[in-house]
């Protein structure tokens, strides 16, 4: 069992180091819920306006001639774009449950895609928040197609990383719907296909009535424009896919971000939670828009460390999550899109051959983590 004494360090903090760094975040948290109200329950209305209305413009110009085809599938783009990063991610994590409104409750909504809510709900706001980065308990690292991180044993599959990573941009929404059923514990003999048993109905059920939607009901009510509307549907189902991806690819896996053994972090308190979250993860620098378009998922770290705060209150208190990282001597890593892009992609094509060192930022004045047993 590995525990933090008074003597030692944990990724260069003491222990009084890393109760102070948990008091100060609860306050941060605290004073955030205590203001919650009706300006963020008018702003969630005000994007959820804007994504119907992208969504009914852009279902209307496919009526037109071909001249409307590129503004139909970038309206529709948007809309699905908002959908599932501002709207559906942001509400599924039980940011405006307080709200009161059952339309916009984590229990009751469900998104534009085909990963049925309850089974994302699952895997991502239990199995990945709680164990963000822990090695062989996130199956976000990798999500059980690539090799992320140096301590994911190499195998000569991985040789295809970047196809891999490829077709999963490309497909991205039905990664995520076929994450649950953890195929590649299936194929190393971890699991069965009797043990998805129980998933198989949701899945199928959400899977068929996507399709219905975005491939045959709305393609044939534009009659003979069917082909120019189906094909407008999966375009913009793939512009969502490949922005959702590399959005949560820069929030997860440039370089810097730190990954965590399962020894490491038994008996993980409240402050070394929080300091998991902070060197797990990485932000995007951008402009207001281009923050509202990634679901505020471009200021990951301080996802990671609220992740039910609504996420529009991201963008202020960063300021505050960047002092106290200096101040405490941890790393706030951030860069453009571009910078954290390039990043993710040399670490696909790196962990694609065997070997490869972990990747710690180097911090001033902080030493490796000294555990003691």
């Amino acid at each position: 069992m590995t525990t933090v004494t008074e003597e030692t360090t944990y990724h260069g903090l003491t222990k009084e180091q890393i109760e102070e760094l948990g008091t100060e975040l609860d306050a941060i948290r605290q004073r955030i819920i205590a203001d919650l109200g009706e300006e963020d329950a008018a702003y969630l209305h005000k994007i959820v306006k804007a994504q119907r209305l992208f969504e009914v413009s852009g279902r209307a110009l496919f009526y037109l001639p071909v001249a409307g085809w590129l503004p139909a599938v970038a309206c529709l783009s948007i809309s699905k774009i908002l959908d599932n990063m501002e709207i559906g991610h942001n509400v599924m994590h039980g940011q405006y449950d307080w709200m009161g409104d059952p339309h916009l409750n984590s229990r009751m909504f469900d998104w534009d895609t085909v990963c049925p809510g309850e089974q994302w709900k699952y895997s991502h706001n239990y199995i990945h928040h709680t164990f963000t980065n822990i090695v062989g308990k996130d199956r976000d690292v990798g999500y059980g197609i690539l090799r992320m991180d140096p301590d994911q044993k190499w195998h000569p599959y991985y040789l295809g990383n970047p196809v891999y990573a490829f077709l999963l941009m490309t497909f991205f929404q039905w990664g995520v719907a076929l994450h649950d059923l953890e195929v590649e514990n299936i194929v190393s003999g971890k699991r069965t296909f009797a043990d998805n048993k129980p998933l198989y109905p949701g899945l199928m059920r959400k899977i068929r009535r996507q399709a219905l939607k975005d491939y045959v009901i709305f393609p044939a009510l534009t009659g003979p424009l069917f082909p120019l509307t189906f094909l407008g549907n999966a375009t913009a189902n793939l512009v969502r896919n490949i922005w959702s991806f590399n959005i949560i690819f820069c929030g997860h896996f440039p370089s810097g971000v730190a990954s965590f053994s399962v020894e490491e972090t038994e008996d993980e308190s409240r402050g070394q939670w929080y300091l998991r979250q902070m060197l797990g993860s990485a932000n995007i620098s951008g402009g207001k828009t281009f923050h509202v378009m990634s679901g505020n998922l471009s200021h990951q770290i301080e996802h990671h460390l609220f992740p039910d705060l609504p996420a529009r209150r991201y963008p202020e208190i960063a300021p505050e999550i960047r002092d106290i990282c200096e101040r405490y001597g941890l790393p706030y890593n951030t860069g453009s899109l571009g910078k954290q892009l390039w990043s993710v992609a040399k670490k696909i094509c790196r962990y694609a051959l065997p070997g490869g060192e972990a990747e710690v930022a180097p911090v001033t004045g902080v030493t490796d983590s000294t555990l003691a047993a």
